[in-house]
């Protein structure tokens, strides 16, 4: 019996995480597959080429687009209360999140799109998986996305098109999901791309 106690003590809590991590990748992946749709719906409507010629040009109609295409239970007209306000990083530190209209989706996942066109990039998204609700850690439960103009939701790029190559990624990655002190948020998304819908950190 001592044994088996032993080993279920070095072995429940390793469990424990997996599990975790598997349905924090679940819910995201559930959020990025309804912004998917949305989006190809949104560019589909319009019969555009590209979301730009589809009219996503600017903080209103990244709000109209929103509010139109998302089951939405609240809106805020900033980051709170929709979100959470005091976020940590993987090593305790801080995360740089930039105020904009926030919305509560009836999934109970908060979104935010902020406007920001930058080579083919034309808006960073801000994501809590499970809304107010713990442990609104970077890397969690809290994903930065970049949308591009293509229609494809990818970790950030200031000059190349998405999908990202795997050492661009990667570089997000390190500098940023797994940085010190105060960080920018990018690069967790772009790790769980990479590995292929795991969180391998």
């Amino acid at each position: 019996m001592g044994i088996i106690g032993v080993v279920s003590a070095m072995t429940v809590p390793t469990l424990m995480q997996n599990y975790q991590k598997k349905s924090y990748v679940t819910q995201l992946h559930k959020v990025y597959n309804e912004m998917q749709q949305a989006l190809l719906q949104y560019q589909t409507d319009r019969n555009a080429l590209n979301l730009t010629e589809a009219g996503l040009t600017s903080q209103d109609s990244i709000g109209l687009f929103v509010e139109t295409y998302f089951k939405i239970v609240q809106k805020c007209d900033n980051i709170n209360p929709c979100f959470y306000d005091n976020y940590k990083n993987l090593n305790g530190g801080g995360v740089d999140i930039a105020n904009a209209p926030s919305y509560v989706l009836q999934s109970g996942s908060s979104i935010r799109f902020l406007y920001r066109k930058e080579g083919f990039k034309i808006a960073n998204i801000l994501v809590d998986i499970n809304g107010q609700k713990g442990p609104n850690i970077l890397g969690r439960d809290l994903f930065f996305m970049a949308l591009y103009s293509n229609g494809i939701l990818d970790d950030v790029s200031y000059v190349d098109n998405a999908p990202l190559t795997k050492e661009q990624r990667d570089e997000k990655y390190t500098t940023e999901c797994q940085g010190t002190g105060t960080v920018s948020g990018w690069g967790c998304f772009g790790k769980i791309l990479n590995d292929n819908w795991e969180m391998n950190y």
